[in-house]
């Protein structure tokens, strides 16, 4: 059995050998793409364009504009008169964020009524995400310091923590400058690791049946599950490949940090690789060319990018979205690669995600072989 697998998966080792410009594209894209990925999608927002229409003009009006742009989140691009005017410059795009702050505003503050209107465009999700998280913190932050030397000029001596009925300590455990990279890098090796795995699979089997020469390797000895383990071989070791690659250019170019155990992610990659290449040579069985095995693939990434975890917490997905989430490797490995890469736990506390996908393996080639058998028959 096992000489029979090995001397399929030689036949495409020479087979990725002899096209050295696929080979060389299949090392290099993921790194490409992790590069593009890794700084096109990057969250952390800020010098948000920011219109001011200040209607005071006096002290406290500009104490309120400098505390918003000495935060770097706001940078002010214009001053308008008037609300309608704010409201033209977001719907123009000159702006993100606007702020309108009314006349009279020192004695505003000074009565303790003073009301800022703040306007953020809606249509770019992270940038008004960003804007109204940052508009709404600094303002309290600047309400509070205003507060503080109104205390100071009554002559008052009161502790500052005294002022408020809460206190809160907020630490940010594993990512504590809530760098997009650090988040973003270990989502995006496993998601480039899924697409290059089902992807190779699935053509170099597609590829077979379109030159015809699946029958001729189909006349020997061989059975389908040896053919099927055979061709995912050489894939596996790419794939491995460019995990490794993209590991590294997270921690030495991104500057991620690994606090876990390397051999443990290597191990677990490995398996994961082997469930997306099992899912490819699904695909690769209901597909009758590569053009039609490509657009399955396209489709399957796509859906598993939605609700695999990638963008977006499963957790506050519906139900029924949730399970159909669980179809895909990319649903367990996420967690994997955080918990390991970002947290640095060990295997006691990843069995739930683990184990999910040593089933799907079992699973995907057990019925990726047996629909080969029957499209054979």
């Amino acid at each position: 059995m096992w000489r029979r697998i090995w001397a399929v998966a030689q036949k495409e080792f020479i087979l990725i050998r002899r096209d050295k410009s696929t080979l060389l594209m299949q090392l290099l894209l993921p790194l490409i793409m992790l590069v593009l990925f890794g700084y096109a999608m990057d969250t952390n927002v800020c010098d948000i364009a920011l219109v001011v229409a200040d209607q005071s003009l006096d002290p406290a009006s500009h104490d309120y504009v400098n505390a918003l742009t000495t935060s770097g989140y706001f940078e002010v691009v214009e001053y308008v008169r008037s609300e309608a005017e704010v409201t033209r410059a977001l719907d123009e795009g000159r702006a993100r964020a606007g702020v309108v702050i009314p006349s009279g505003f020192s004695a505003l503050v000074e009565r303790g009524d003073a009301q800022v209107l703040f306007l953020v465009d809606g249509s770019d999700f992270f940038t008004s995400l960003s804007a109204y998280s940052a508009g709404e913190a600094i303002s309290q932050a600047h309400s509070t310091e205003v507060l503080l030397k109104r205390v100071e000029r009554s002559g008052l001596s009161m502790d500052v923590a005294s002022l408020l009925p809460v206190s809160t300590s907020i630490r940010i455990l594993y990512n504590p400058n809530m760098d997009s990279f650090w988040f973003m890098i270990p989502s995006l090796a496993a998601m480039l690791m899924q697409t290059q795995s089902i992807i190779l699979t699935t053509v170099s089997v597609v590829r077979e049946r379109e030159t015809g020469t699946i029958e001729q390797v189909l006349v020997t000895p061989i059975r389908p599950l040896e053919l099927m383990l055979g061709k995912i071989a050489p894939n596996i070791l790419l794939a491995v490949l460019n995990m490794l690659t993209i590991v590294a250019a997270g921690v030495f170019w991104f500057g991620v940090p690994f606090q876990g155990s390397f051999w443990l992610l290597l191990s677990l990659s490995v398996l994961f690789i082997f469930a997306g290449t099992a899912m490819g040579l699904l695909i690769s069985t209901v597909s009758k060319n590569q053009a039609q095995s490509l657009q399955i693939v396209m489709m399957v990434m796509l859906v598993g990018i939605m609700l695999g975890g990638f963008l977006f917490p499963r957790e506050s997905s519906p139900l029924l979205t949730r399970y159909a989430g669980n179809i895909f490797p990319m649903t367990y490995f996420i967690p994997i690669a955080r918990g390991i890469i970002s947290k640095g736990i060990g295997i006691d506390l990843l069995w739930a995600n683990v184990l999910p996908m040593g089933i799907q393996i079992i699973a995907l080639v057990a019925l990726a072989t047996r629909v080969f058998r029957q499209d054979l028959e």
